[in-house]
C-alpha cells in the first residue's frame, strides 16, 4: 500500500490541477480543436463540451477516499495526448484497440481518443476469463490492448500467444507492475507522454483528424449479450448513439450539473448508453466508485440524478431491503409492512389516473416521512429523478416495490444492435406488464411471426466481419430482434420472451418462461430459476438456485446448520422455504403454467460457465444442454437424481464429486 502512495507516475496522474494550469490548459485547446467545424461525433461533442464549460466537472473518480475530478478541458486535453500517443505507437484508421478493466476516467479516455483517430474501440467484461478475452480479441484482431491491471494483464499475457498481431499491452493501474517485462507493455501515462510529445511538435494535428472523423463512421464495436450463441461485435456509428442518447433526452430531461454514477460494467451498451453518449450530448457529470464493493456508499455521496441497471441489480436491492425488514423488530416489521401497503396505494391511484382523497395523501406522507425517505437514502436513490432497467424483463412485483417507497423506476427496451435502447415507459404511464411506447424517431411493429421489428437512426451498421448475420438480422431496414411481443390497446408494447423460448403447453396456450422466472426469483432466497416447459414436456418444471447469502442468514437465525453452498441447498428447511414461495407463485399463474416439480441446484449458475451472460441473462439452449439429465428427471416421475461435477483445484488437479438432488413434487 505504501509503495502505492509513492509511486510517482501515480501520484502524478492524481494531482489536482491549478486554476492558472486549468486556464493555460483551455486556451491551448481552443486553439488546438477547431469546435466550430468539429462534426457530431462523440469526440467532436467532448471538444464542443470542453469549449463551453472547460472549467466545469467532466468526470470524477474516488481514490483513497477522496473524490478527484477532471474538467471538460482537462478531459479533452488527455483524449488529445492518449489519441496521438495511438499514432505514435503506429495506430492507423481502422484498427481495434481493446479495452478491459473497471469503470475507471481512464476507459473513457481510451476509448475517444481511438474515435478521434478513426480507431475502433472494443469494451469487453472485466470478469471475462482467459479463454473469453482471446476468442473476441481474436475476432476482432485487435492490435493493442488497455487492460486497467495487473489481473487483467495477466490474462491478455496468458493467451498472447493465440493473437501475433497485438503489439501493445497498456496499463493504467501500475500496483503490482513494477517487475513485468515483456514486450509492447507500457504505461497509460507513456503513452500520454508520447502523445504530448507529439502535439508539441505538430500542434495541429489532433484538430484535423477530430475535423476528420464523420457522424457515419463506426465509433464502438459492442458485444452482444450472447444468450443464443457465442457474443457478436456490434458496429455502432457516432451517429447511432448521438440519435439514441438525443431521443432519450427529449423523454427524460438530462442536463449539465445532473450527475451519474457509472459503476456497470462499460462493456455493456446499457451504460455506454447513459455514460458516454448521453453524458457528451447533455453535459452531465460521471463519477466513478472507488470499488464495486462500494458502489452503493459512494451513489449515496453523489446523489445520482438518474441511474441506469439491468433487472438483476434491482432484484439484489428488493432482496437487502426484504432480509433486513425480516431481521428488524417486530414493532419495525408492522410499521415497514404498513408503509408499503399505503405507498403500493398511491403508486396504483397514479398509474390509474385516479386522485387519492385527503386522508390517504396524509397517512402516504407520513409513510414517505417515516419509511420511504429514509429507505431511498440508504439504497442511494434519494436524488434520482429517473431510474431505468433493461437488458431483460423486470418482475411486475419489482416494479411495484420500487414505485411504491417513491423511486421513478421506468423499464426500457432494446438492443445493442439499436444502440440500446427503442422503447421506454413515459412518466406517470408506466404499466407493470407493458416496456412503454416507441422513442420519438423508433418505429416499432411486430411480424407475421409475432416478432418484435424496429426501424430507427439509432440502429447499427452490422455485425463486424459477419455478412451471413447481419443479412439474418437487418431486412429492408428493419432490425429483427428475435423477441415475441404485441401491442396492447393503449400502444404499449409487451415483451413475451425470446421467440424461440415462447412454448406451446399441453393445453394449447402460450408459455414464457422467462415470465416465471422472474416470479419466482423475487424471493430474497433465490438467485436464478430456469423454468421449462412445452415442446412436448408432460408440465412445467423449475431449476433453482438459492441466493447463498439471504438464505444462509435466514437459516442461522434459525439454527440450521450447514457448511457449503451445497449443504445449505439440500437441507429439508430450505426446501420448504422455497416450495412456500413456488406455492404462491403457483397461485398467480394459469393451472396449466403452474410449476408441478422442482430442485435445488448444487451449484450457483455463473458466466464463467456459460450458465449466464456477463450481463447475468440465463442461456437456456446451454442449460438445457448441460443440465438435460437433471431436465429428463424432472420431467418424470422419480424422487432424486445424482448428478457428478469436475471440480478443479488450484494446482491444476481435478476430481470428480457426486450429488443427490432431491426432486420436490408439488401437490
Amino acid at each position: 500500500m505504501l509503495g502505492d502512495w509513492k509511486d510517482p507516475a501515480r501520484r502524478r496522474r492524481r494531482s489536482y490541477r491549478t486554476p492558472a494550469r486549468l486556464r493555460s490548459i483551455t486556451l491551448a485547446l481552443r486553439h488546438a480543436v477547431p469546435t466550430a467545424h468539429t462534426p457530431d461525433t462523440l469526440p467532436g461533442l467532448l471538444a464542443r463540451q470542453a469549449a463551453r464549460h472547460p472549467d466545469e466537472v467532466a468526470l470524477r473518480e474516488k481514490e483513497f477516499g477522496i473524490w478527484q475530478e477532471i474538467t471538460w478541458a482537462e478531459y479533452l486535453r488527455r483524449v488529445r495526448a492518449f489519441s496521438l500517443g495511438l499514432t505514435a505507437l503506429g495506430a492507423e484508421e481502422g484498427d481495434r484497440i481493446a479495452i478491459v478493466g473497471d469503470n475507471r476516467p481512464e476507459w473513457t479516455i481510451a476509448e475517444l481518443a481511438a474515435q478521434a483517430g478513426g480507431v475502433l474501440p472494443l469494451g469487453l467484461y472485466q470478469d471475462s476469463i482467459a479463454g473469453e478475452l482471446a476468442r473476441m480479441l481474436k475476432a476482432a484482431e485487435a492490435r493493442i490492448v488497455v487492460a486497467e491491471d495487473q489481473e487483467q494483464v495477466d490474462k491478455v499475457l496468458e493467451v498472447r500467444d493465440q493473437m501475433p498481431g497485438l503489439k501493445y499491452i497498456i496499463y493504467y493501474d501500475s500496483r503490482g507492475m513494477y517487475g513485468y517485462e515483456a514486450p509492447g507493455l507500457m504505461s497509460f501515462e507513456e503513452v500520454e507522454a508520447l502523445g504530448e510529445r507529439r502535439h508539441e511538435r505538430s500542434p495541429h494535428e489532433f484538430g484535423r483528424r477530430l475535423a476528420a472523423v464523420r457522424p457515419g463512421d463506426i465509433a464502438l464495436l459492442c458485444t452482444t449479450s450472447g444468450t443464443t450463441s457465442i457474443p457478436k461485435l456490434a458496429m455502432l456509428s457516432h451517429e447511432n448513439l448521438i440519435a439514441m442518447a438525443s431521443q432519450l433526452r427529449t423523454v427524460d430531461a438530462m442536463n449539465p450539473g445532473d450527475e451519474f454514477v457509472s459503476f456497470l460494467p462499460l462493456a455493456w451498451i446499457g451504460e455506454q448508453m447513459i455514460a458516454v453518449a448521453s453524458a457528451l450530448l447533455a453535459g452531465f457529470t460521471v463519477s466513478f466508485p472507488e470499488e464495486t464493493a462500494t458502489a452503493r456508499k459512494d451513489m449515496r455521496e453523489i446523489g445520482p440524478a438518474f441511474l441506469m441497471s439491468p433487472p438483476r441489480i434491482w432484484e439484489n436491492m428488493v432482496s437487502d431491503v426484504q432480509v433486513m425488514a425480516e431481521d428488524t423488530t417486530r414493532l419495525k416489521r408492522w410499521f415497514y409492512g404498513w408503509a408499503m401497503k399505503q405507498g403500493a396505494a398511491a403508486a396504483e391511484a397514479r398509474f390509474r389516473g385516479r386522485r387519492i382523497g385527503p386522508v390517504g395523501r396524509l397517512t402516504h406522507r407520513l409513510a414517505d416521512w417515516t419509511v420511504f425517505h429514509p429507505l431511498r437514502d440508504q439504497l442511494g436513490l434519494s436524488r434520482v429523478r429517473c431510474a431505468y432497467t433493461g437488458g431483460a424483463a423486470l418482475g411486475p412485483d419489482v416494479f411495484r416495490f420500487y414505485h411504491a417507497i417513491g423511486v421513478n423506476l421506468k423499464q426500457l427496451y432494446g438492443q445493442t444492435e439499436v444502440s440500446g435502447i427503442s422503447v421506454v415507459h413515459r412518466d406517470d404511464d408506466i404499466r407493470f406488464q407493458t416496456v412503454g411506447v416507441p422513442l420519438p424517431r423508433t418505429e416499432i411493429r411486430i411480424s407475421d411471426e409475432g416478432e418484435i421489428l424496429c426501424r430507427s437512426p439509432a440502429v447499427f451498421q452490422g455485425y463486424f466481419r459477419n455478412p451471413a448475420a447481419t443479412a439474418e438480422t437487418l431486412e429492408d431496414g428493419w432490425l429483427r430482434s428475435g423477441d415475441a411481443g404485441y401491442f396492447d390497446e393503449d400502444g404499449h408494447l409487451v415483451v413475451i420472451d425470446r421467440l424461440a423460448d415462447v412454448m406451446k403447453l399441453p393445453d394449447g396456450s402460450n408459455f414464457s418462461p422467462q415470465f416465471v422466472e422472474n416470479k419466482l426469483k423475487f424471493s430474497p432466497y433465490l438467485a436464478e430459476a430456469v423454468v421449462f416447459g412445452g415442446g412436448g414436456a408432460p408440465f412445467v418444471t423449475a431449476m433453482v438456485a438459492i441466493d447463498m447469502e439471504n438464505a444462509g442468514q435466514w437459516a442461522e437465525r434459525r439454527r440450521v446448520p450447514y457448511t457449503t453452498f451445497t449443504d445449505l441447498a439440500r437441507r429439508s428447511e430450505v426446501y420448504a422455504l422455497v416450495r412456500e414461495h413456488v406455492a404462491e407463485v403457483n397461485e398467480e399463474l394459469p393451472e396449466a403454467a403452474r410449476i408441478r416439480r422442482f430442485l435445488l441446484l448444487h451449484k450457483e449458475l455463473h458466466a464463467d460457465d456459460a450458465e449466464l451472460t456477463r450481463t447475468r441473462k440465463v442461456r437456456r439452449r446451454h442449460i438445457a444442454d448441460r443440465f438435460a439429465e437433471i431436465i429428463a428427471a424432472l420431467q418424470g416421475d422419480g424422487e432424486s437424481i445424482t448428478v457428478a461435477t469436475e471440480i478443479t483445484y488450484q494446482d491444476g488437479r481435478t476430481a470428480a464429486v457426486e450429488h443427490d438432488l432431491r426432486i420436490e413434487t408439488m401437490e
